[in-house]
């Protein structure tokens, strides 16, 4: 990778997404933003998470529409993974089962037994080789 940013690929803007811990989910309508940090895993072509009742799962509701960005840095390197799509409540047992987000434990004590998928048309990613001072 040259100096400057590079504009990632989907496997690999995925591969990254897969590495990730933390990420931000964002909500918007109109001028309101509503940006939650969440802990999550991948699942396929879809990234989990976990939620209490509360303002997070009303908007998955009232607001399906999201991103959703991961970013990472080095002394070396940084990059940021956004990605768009549809969020929807986990509804059946078997289709929590099988997208695996029984295994993402949540890392705040509160009990989170809402699971939303975001399910992404849209991913982009780039990446930065940082300048040695």
């Amino acid at each position: 990778m040259e100096h400057g940013a590079e504009t990632l690929d989907i496997e690999t803007c995925w591969d990254l997404l897969a590495d990730g811990r933390i990420g931000r989910v964002v909500f918007a309508e109109g001028d309101e933003i509503e940006v939650f940090p969440v802990n999550y895993s991948v699942g396929g072509r879809s990234v989990l998470f976990r939620s209490a009742p509360g303002t997070k799962l009303e908007l998955v509701l009232e607001r399906p529409r999201v991103a959703f960005e991961v970013d990472h840095s080095d002394d070396e390197v940084a990059w940021s993974v956004i990605l768009w799509g549809t969020a929807e409540r986990l509804e059946f047992d078997d289709e929590i089962e099988h997208s695996g987000v029984l295994g993402l434990v949540s890392w705040t004590p509160s009990e989170k037994h809402n699971y939303v998928r975001i399910t992404p048309d849209r991913v982009s990613g780039r990446r930065f080789r940082r300048d040695a001072d």
